[in-house]
């Protein structure tokens, strides 16, 4: 359950036609002395209203036409009031008109009943009907319609801000409910409640306290960074921010942006009356390279600013996942800087933070504690979305599993993380099958969310078990069937040498001796020739290089290359080659100008065979 609101008095100012409908026990109301007696004061609350405050509840004493604030304590069978005097050290003053006052969880039990509601907006939409001001209180969002003439802007004086009360009536429309306007007027304190909104929204936002689905130090250290960005993802949706995840389209990738996904639109749908809420403040986005490319983010950025003068949305939030802790992201990062939208990063790629730190908002990545990649995006944002959503955890006990066997994670925890997937009812070659199925998806799928579709792969969302089933084996059995007829035509045509360290290396020509443009891309096809390599020399360290025209990718078992820092040296040592790349210690690419290839390949080379044997890096095939 969420936190509990900051607690502050209102004091109810009623219109001079309110009734008994309009007055609750246990209120507090301004009052006016309309008569003293021996045994107290009598006082009105409106035209309508008036009752006694007894002697004994009396704080000071009051001639005629004093004021005073009391709270009602009882209604008596024959419609008498009785009161208490009330001091409040800190209050704020609602106007009360016919109606009741109501707050966003009220809409339910007042439909079709005249009511107030106090808030700031947040959304100004206009339809081809009514403008919806969608306004936010204390516990939620209420879509308030405003009507004119078809498609004209109602009360065009209000902006995204602005503090207002909201006069109607409650009404149900398109699956929900929605305040239809008959006045909307300012707040004279507007200040004093945009403060308390914010202060009651802080302790909303609040993350869910949970414990780690395994023990597993590693993690633990995070922990406090993925706290801090539960929050603001919670505030965002809040705030009414738009939030667009960007993930990198592998497994690991959409393991950590799924569960994310609808943990949010669960926790938009618990705040927000509009039943479509989630498909204006929430989209999730695959990016085909593992950083932010200058494709992506002027796509995004032209979606974005058009949502906002079309929609009257607010710029949005970037969340990164699996992806933008390099120096590479950072040429995207100064354009969403031009307009000041905050950027988000949970990832586990070895990261630049002198280049990334100054243009983000938050920054959560192992290294940056000490650990490395084995602890990978999916495992993290798995207990991100448990913070959001707590009751999600049954459903996501066998996703770092998915994950950590995806990104070849060596994790000391992946025993833990697997037996917990098999308390869940997924083996571990259930396990395998589904992260082969999703990369087999992400490929097909190329910059489409799949949105849906990959939640039944992954099983996560999923209301029908035998559709998981049949999806992951078919997509399974496709990329199995795909991936060995290219080892077909590529195993024979790559070349080994022994390095001076003792170490296998391994180059194919991924451009001219693979199938193009199918499953397995280079960086699969590079994997799948490695890990026959590394079968076949059965334990001894091996690299494999699968290359191009102006690219290389690299794997490598047994050997540590620190790719990030030898991309970094080559690009020191060559400038004229434009090297550029990153990944991790032993998974990586590199990209160069095509007419320095060799200059670059046997730089690289000279460096693979000065590095370090590991036998800690040896991975498990899958």
């Amino acid at each position: 359950m969420p936190p509990s609101r900051v607690s502050i008095t209102i004091v109810y100012d009623l219109a001079p036609n309110c009734t008994m409908d309009d007055v609750e026990i246990g209120e507090h109301y301004h009052a006016t002395v309309n008569g003293v007696v021996d045994y107290g004061v009598f006082v009105d609350l409106s035209d309508n209203l008036s009752g006694l405050v007894h002697e004994s509840k009396l704080l000071d004493e009051y001639e005629y036409g004093d004021s005073l604030i009391v709270e009602l304590d009882e209604i008596l069978d024959n419609g008498d009031l009785s009161f208490s005097e009330a001091q409040p050290t800190e209050y704020r003053t609602d106007v009360v008109e016919p109606g009741q006052l109501i707050t966003a969880t009220d809409l339910d039990n007042n439909i079709g009943d005249p009511v107030h509601f106090v808030g700031e907006v947040i959304q100004i939409r206009q339809t081809s009907g009514p403008t919806i001001f969608q306004v936010r209180d204390e516990v939620g969002v209420v879509p308030c319609a405003g009507f004119e003439e078809a498609g004209v802007r109602a009360y065009p004086e209000y902006e995204i801000g602005d503090i207002v009360r909201v006069s109607g009536t409650v009404e149900q429309h398109d699956g929900g409910k929605q305040l239809e306007i008959d006045q909307l007027e300012p707040v004279p304190n507007a200040e004093e409640m945009r403060t308390q909104i914010s202060e009651s929204l802080d302790a909303v936002a609040e993350p869910n306290e949970i414990e780690p689905l395994v023990d597993w130090p590693e993690l633990d250290t995070i922990l406090s960074d993925l706290s801090d960005v539960a929050k603001t993802l919670r505030r965002a949706v809040l705030d009414g921010r738009p939030i667009r995840i960007r993930h990198h389209a592998d497994g690991d990738g959409m393991c950590a942006s799924i569960p994310l996904q609808l943990a949010l639109e669960r926790f938009i749908e618990e705040r927000y009356e509009t039943p479509e809420a989630s498909e204006y403040l929430l989209r999730r986005l695959p990016s085909k390279a593992p950083f932010y490319e200058m494709e992506d983010v002027t796509r995004d950025l032209n979606h974005s600013l058009s949502d906002r003068d079309r929609h009257g949305q607010k710029l949005p939030l970037f969340l990164m996942l699996d992806n933008g802790s390099t120096e590479e992201d950072t040429p995207a990062y100064r354009t969403l800087a031009e307009y000041d939208i905050p950027i988000v990063v949970v990832d586990h790629h070895h990261p630049d933070p002198e280049a990334v730190e100054p243009l983000v908002t938050q920054h959560v990545n192992p290294y940056l504690h000490g650990e490395d990649y084995r602890v990978t995006t999916g495992m993290m944002s798995t207990e991100l979305a448990r913070m959001i959503d707590p009751d999600l955890t049954t459903d996501l006990k066998h996703v770092p599993a998915v994950a950590g066997l995806c990104d070849r994670s060596r994790a000391d925890a992946m025993d833990a993380y697997l037996s917990l997937a098999s308390d869940a009812g997924y083996d571990e070659s259930d396990i395998e099958d589904i992260g082969e199925a999703l990369d087999y998806a992400a490929f097909w799928l190329r910059y489409d969310d799949g949105n849906s579709f990959v939640n039944d792969v992954l099983d996560v969302g999923c209301d029908d078990s035998d559709r998981h089933a049949e999806l992951v084996s078919f997509l399974a059995d496709r990329a199995e069937r795909d991936r060995n007829r290219q080892l077909d035509v590529t195993l024979s045509h790559t070349d080994h040498e022994q390095l001076d360290n003792g170490a296998h290396l391994y180059r194919i020509d991924v451009e001219r001796h693979a199938h193009r443009f199918t499953y397995p891309a280079p960086g699969k096809t590079t994997g799948a020739v490695h890990d026959e390599m590394v079968t076949k020399h059965d334990g001894d360290p091996v690299i494999t290089i699968g290359y191009g025209p102006d690219f290389a990718v690299l794997r490598s078992d047994g050997v540590r290359l620190d790719i990030p820092e030898m991309v970094s040296s080559l690009a020191d040592e060559y400038p004229e080659a434009g090297v550029s790349g990153g990944g991790h210690l032993v998974v990586g690419s590199i990209k160069f100008v095509s007419g320095q290839r060799q200059t670059v390949f046997d730089a690289l080379v000279e460096k693979m065979a000065d590095a370090d044997i590991d036998e800690q890096l040896r991975s498990t095939l899958l």
